[in-house]
């Protein structure tokens, strides 16, 4: 099933997600769900929230980025393989030098703005057979884990921009919270006039 995306204004994606444990209903179906609703809006992470559940629940598929020729060859490796769901995740350590890349997100058609993060990322979460692992990434997949990540704390990536570059975008963010924007997937919009 393939579920309307949550649009920016929606007071879920403000919202610290909760914990969840092994018994939570309909936890496979979900997380397949969420792959077929990603894929289907063409998008490289999806996070629980994004679909109006407040829960601790990601999913990732970078595997586009292994033909990326701009990466290094370790890196493509990595990314070629790198699909997978991330449950009740903690990030223990944000390493590395700062880097700009230029990020977008379903909830938030049609804007991309550079945004600074660390390069390396330090994550424990539970996969979904419920084995707890702790795994470091690089690059492009810290990136991505980072910017899910923040989906469950109730951030989103324009929290990270400037206050002059929020200001520029106010008008933009609004008029998507309203339902005025292009996307080819389906979405829900908070502030949309019946």
């Amino acid at each position: 099933m393939i579920y309307p995306i949550v649009a920016y204004g929606d007071p879920v994606l403000k919202r610290v997600a909760d914990e969840i444990d092994e018994n939570y209903e309909g936890l496979e179906k979900l997380i397949a769900d969420m792959y077929e609703t990603m894929e289907g809006a063409q998008g490289v992470g999806l996070a629980a929230p994004q679909i109006g559940k407040s829960i601790r629940l990601f999913i990732v598929d970078a595997t586009s980025f292994g033909e990326d020729e701009d990466l290094e060859e370790e890196e493509r490796e990595v990314l070629k393989t790198f699909r997978k769901a991330f449950i009740n995740p903690i990030i223990l350590e944000e390493a590395g030098e700062e880097w700009d890349f230029e990020e977008g997100c379903l909830s938030i058609p049609g804007i991309r703005e550079d945004v600074s993060r660390k390069d390396q990322v330090v994550i424990e979460y539970y996969d979904e057979n419920w084995e707890l692992k702790e795994e470091t990434y690089v690059g492009i997949a810290a990136r991505i884990i980072q910017h899910e990540y923040d989906h469950v704390e109730g951030i989103l990536f324009t929290d990270k921009l400037s206050s002059l570059r929020k200001r520029l975008l106010k008008k933009r963010l609004t008029n998507i919270s309203k339902g005025s924007v292009d996307a080819n997937y389906r979405m829900k919009f908070p502030n949309k006039k019946r």
